[in-house]
């Protein structure tokens, strides 16, 4: 019998990172459960940790590349396959310049350090300005609004959770989601911690969502109007001489324009349109600024809608106003061991952030962090050059990304993606999107990956360091998905396809190593010193050593490097303590202060007073998230797709009398464009449920697992409906370009 071994992991299937204890005999799971001793979830673990087997074991999870020939996929070697893509690609890019070729990155890839670090050497090879991401279809408003703040796209300030009296949650469930930019598993331990100490839980929300079922108080709100209650508690906060800005006083500018902006955004005005009543709106105000330690968070649902940057800016005016930024129990700003560009550099002032460097070809959207709206990229494939210009995307890479069924009007794209020249996915399965593509490149199983989180130690609750390695070897013929990346790379740059993979990383790292700066003798030390290292590992070696804990390469003896991390894993990784205040050294705007007022924001706000008076439509719908779901990728996996049936409509009981449905009806919802030139339609079954806000539906995000030539056997057994074919691609967030998901009018009828 072979011997049980333990190791020690970190999940890669949502935002909490949590801590994972696997055991393991041969090459068989025995068991995964949370590591009590892990630094930031002291054992917490939900359904999709253990989902991890499924993962590792699903007979669809693709093994080999797939190329498809006579239009379907077949097996092939990696060397047919990088043939195959160089014979392809080359000419396109030949004929039709860089921008002919686009490509698109999906949130799994937030989680795999080779994906996240290696991505943009395939973007810059490749030289082209359609570069898309799963960013626009979730967080850029709340990334763009703290750029602007506070001067970088990662400056994210994080309720105080384990310290604050008053935590209110807006558009956001972390019960479920256990924080969504802002890592913080175990919510539901955290909040009745917070109500233990006497503090309160106030959660406002179209929905009575898992988070409001703990909360103290609840209070519905009507859809794409969180701007206005928001400015109405700003207003508030000015009326009453309620602003006291704390410790930060000495590093906020923009005060006069904030309060002359504001002024139209009376509770009152804005009472009908949010349905939350003037007094409600100034308690809630007063809240804030009388409780000494209270925190303003808010999420997918301030962010997913037309106002999206501009709500998710006044939720850090209100902290800011309140005095409860970079205050203890406030909200604070993490300290990352590795990565962090707000750690780097000359401390408390730096570029800031730009938008609109560049503009999408059909469309005229602004380019954002370095990438366009992803609901452009279906006309940027189907609009001919004679009509728009230069640089029709002819020919696409999808890494980790199902935009089919994430982005809106996916049914759309599906068709545009089929007149593609060429198209490539970096991607597990043959799925809604991927089943497009000509080639098909696979990664290895999470369980065969080395593992450490760039982006989420930037939005923790506390600060940590924590790395993990393989528990399986991979397939001799296996590549990871960094040397896959350099390989593609390799091929657009003209090296071939034949290029080594390892000895392009170390041309690579050479130059990123120069780039930095220092002393010859110190990048010849450097490079001896990770020679041990591949890939991903190295480049993670050098940041921690770097970073504000790491050694130095041997000055701070105490400090962080790779090895002390990994040694740690058994141990729950290493505790970097609780968020502290770091203005103004986190700041990199180039005033070197939090800029309350960014003329583009003051600019806006008069887009949303114009629209205060403006009617609403009677019926709208919301997505929603489930714990056993991810966005569309892990429908596929037994443990997660069992029990009730998830992809349901919630229906409030007063709407249902009206559309005359009843709890388990088919209905079909239509919605109509901007334009009225088009209707789109879905069918869905009903859930009555006392939880939705009257006119409020609800479907969950992702779904749609019905589409031929994808090979997800276990999603196809309930499908359910796909929200985003509803949905129009030209509604967007104008600022950020992110899409509007949230508060879409549809009408209802029985199918």
């Amino acid at each position: 019998m072979t011997d049980t071994t333990t190791h020690h992991r970190i999940c890669p299937l949502c935002e909490a990172c949590c801590g994972l204890e696997i055991k393991v005999q041969g090459t068989q799971i025995i068991s995964i459960r949370g590591h009590e001793a892990d630094v930031l979830s002291a054992g917490y673990i939900c359904p999709k940790a253990v989902s991890l087997k499924d993962l590792h074991e699903d007979p669809d999870r693709l093994r080999t590349p797939m190329i498809k020939r006579n239009g379907v996929h077949e097996p092939a070697t990696w060397d047919q396959a990088f043939t195959e893509i160089e014979k392809r690609l080359l000419p396109i890019r030949a004929q039709h310049g860089n921008h002919s070729v686009g490509v698109t990155v999906g949130n799994p890839s937030a989680h795999k350090i080779g994906l996240l670090t290696y991505f943009g050497k395939l973007a810059r090879a490749l030289g082209t300005k359609n570069v898309f991401s799963a960013s626009t279809l979730d967080q850029m408003p709340k990334q763009l609004a703290s750029g602007l703040m506070f001067g970088h796209w990662l400056s994210i300030a994080l309720p105080d959770i384990e310290r604050t009296d008053l935590l209110i949650v807006l558009g956001a469930n972390p019960l479920v989601s256990n924080g969504s930019m802002w890592t913080v598993p175990d919510f539901r331990g955290k909040a009745k911690a917070l109500r233990a100490r006497g503090g309160e839980l106030i959660v406002i929300d179209p929905r009575r969502t898992e988070t409001a079922a703990v909360a103290d108080v609840h209070h519905f709100i009507r859809p794409n109007s969180d701007v206005f209650l928001l400015a109405a508690m700003v207003h508030t906060l000015f009326a009453e001489n309620l602003v006291k800005l704390g410790g930060v006083a000495e590093w906020v500018q923009g005060m006069d324009e904030l309060r002359d902006a504001i002024t139209p955004f009376t509770p009152e005005v804005c009472a009908t349109r949010c349905q939350i009543d003037a007094e409600t709106i100034r308690s809630l105000a007063r809240k804030m600024a009388n409780t000494p330690r209270a925190a303003l968070y808010a999420r997918i649902g301030t962010c997913t809608q037309e106002y999206g940057t501009l709500a998710s800016w006044l939720v850090d005016v209100i902290n800011t106003l309140t005095g409860h930024l970079d205050q203890e129990g406030g909200v604070l700003f993490a300290k990352s061991a590795a990565f962090a560009s707000n750690t780097l550099g000359k401390p408390g002032m730096g570029k800031g952030v730009s938008t609109g460097r560049h503009h999408s070809r059909v469309s005229h959207a602004p380019e954002v962090y370095g990438e366009l709206p992803i609901s452009c990229l279906a006309e940027e494939i189907e609009t001919p050059e004679e009509t728009a210009g230069m640089g029709q995307i002819r020919a696409l890479f999808t890494v980790a990304s199902n935009p089919v069924l994430s982005s809106p009007d996916g049914p759309r794209l599906a068709r545009a993606l089929d007149k593609l020249d060429f198209m490539v996915s970096m991607d597990i399965y043959l799925n809604e999107t991927s089943r497009h593509a000509d080639v098909i490149l696979p990664g290895p199983s999470p369980l065969e990956d080395f593992h450490y989180d760039v982006a989420f130690p930037q939005l923790s609750w506390r600060n940590h360091a924590r790395a993990s390695k393989p528990i399986f070897t991979p397939a001799a013929e296996q590549y990871a998905e960094w040397q896959t990346i350099l390989k593609l790379a390799a091929i657009v740059k003209g090296q071939g396809a034949q290029a080594d993979a390892d000895s392009l990383d170390d041309a690579e790292f050479e130059q990123d190593i120069a780039r930095l700066g220092l002393p010859a003798t110190v990048v010849q030390a450097v490079i001896a010193a990770t020679a041990s290292l591949r890939g991903p590992q190295r480049a993670l070696d050098v940041a921690l050593r770097f970073g504000p804990y790491g050694d130095q390469f041997g000055q701070k003896p105490d400090g962080l490097n790779l090895a002390k991390v990994l040694a740690a894993a058994s141990q729950g990784g290493i505790d970097l303590g609780a968020l502290q205040p770091r203005i103004p050294e986190v700041l990199r705007t180039p005033s070197g202060k939090v800029e309350l007022s960014p003329p583009s924001l003051l600019q806006d706000l008069k887009r949303a007073e114009v629209d205060l008076h403006n009617a609403k439509a009677d019926l709208v719908i919301i997505g929603r998230r489930d714990v056993r779901s991810n966005n569309s990728w892990m429908h596929n996996l037994p443990v997660l797709a069992k029990g009730p049936f998830r992809c349901t409509l919630l229906v409030n009981q007063q709407d249902a009398s009206k559309h005359g449905v009843t709890d388990g009806s088919m209905v079909t919802l239509r919605n109509v464009t901007q334009n009225g030139d088009e209707q789109r339609s879905i069918q869905a079954v009903v859930q009555l449920s006392s939880d939705m806000m009257p006119g409020v539906m609800s479907l969950p995000h992702g779904w749609g697992h019905d589409l031929p030539h994808s090979r997800l056997s276990v999603a196809a057994e309930r499908p359910g409906a796909n929200l985003n074919a509803l949905l129009d691609s030209k509604l967007r967030d104008p600022l950020s370009g992110n899409s509007v998901l949230g508060g879409v009018p549809v009408t209802m009828s029985l199918a």
